[in-house]
């Protein structure tokens, strides 16, 4: 399943602006929060890999704030 999500994310999420990439970030996380145990959905590397993706949109955040 890492590897179709990879996949997905490689060939169609990427190429999209940043902006975009956001708010589909947002829906997936604001959907996510609706389930009541997320104990049983999120695994320690589902975890670390979300964690590691949003640290990484980081340095586009900054860098569209200084040139705002």
């Amino acid at each position: 399943m890492a590897t179709d999500a990879k996949r997905l994310y490689d060939d169609s999420i990427r190429a999209l602006p940043p902006r975009e990439r956001l708010q589909l970030a947002a829906l997936i996380l604001d959907d996510l929060a609706k389930t009541e145990d997320l104990d049983d959905v999120w695994t320690e590397q589902d975890m670390r890999d979300l964690a590691a993706f949003s640290l990484s949109l980081a340095p586009v955040h900054d860098s569209k704030n200084e040139t705002s």
